[in-house]
């Protein structure tokens, strides 16, 4: 569950078992809307396990917000705990969350005195203090991820996303893949 594009599909595993992989992700939604649509997207497939993939929207401030982000501070810490909460109670097994890759945008958005970088890592403290409240949450920490990687390999952060300075280039979507596949892959495993 998270901010992009949707898609479903099945892939085999190791030792013949398949695993069907539901991407109820919608491009643009915010953790409220998530918390509209977990009845039907999560609750009533009974998943095992939830990747959690929000912020980048939530920390968004549009002109039409007169300074406000799309979600408080406040709202998107308590709506991440209902997600999680919500996932486990009805039947989740394993909850996944991740903070959001750093973003090299570095203009004041609207009415703000705050950058769109600025605020996706401030948002991404919130996942982080989220994940080590409950320890049943599998933590997965991009933003430190990309941050090695742009210190190992002397790369722009400019190199690993489009030129809107948020979504993923070719390479950021390999650096993603490379962060996340051990620990899909992992927890696929115990399937």
């Amino acid at each position: 569950m998270g901010e992009s594009d949707s898609a479903a599909v099945t892939s085999g595993i190791q030792g013949g078992g398949v695993i069907m992989v539901v991407n109820t992700s919608i491009n643009g939604n915010t953790t409220r809307m998530a918390l509209e649509r977990m009845p039907y997207d999560v609750q009533s497939h009974e998943v095992d396990v939830l990747v959690i993939g929000f912020g980048m929207n939530d920390c968004n401030y549009w002109v039409t917000d007169k300074g406000m982000p799309r979600v408080s501070p406040n709202a998107f810490k308590a709506n991440l705990e209902e997600i999680i909460e919500r996932a486990f109670r009805f039947g989740a097994k394993q909850v996944v969350l991740r903070t959001n890759h750093p973003s090299p945008k570095t203009d004041y958005m609207t009415h703000t005195t705050i950058t769109y970088g600025e605020s996706n890592h401030f948002y991404n403290e919130i996942i982080r203090e989220v994940a080590k409240s409950n320890p049943r949450v599998i933590f997965v920490d991009m933003e430190q991820e990309f941050n090695r990687y742009i210190a190992e390999h002397s790369v722009p952060l400019e190199e690993l996303t489009l030129s809107d300075g948020v979504h993923l280039s070719l390479l950021g979507h390999k650096v993603y893949f490379d962060c996340m596949y051990p620990v899909i892959s992992k927890i696929a495993e115990e399937y």
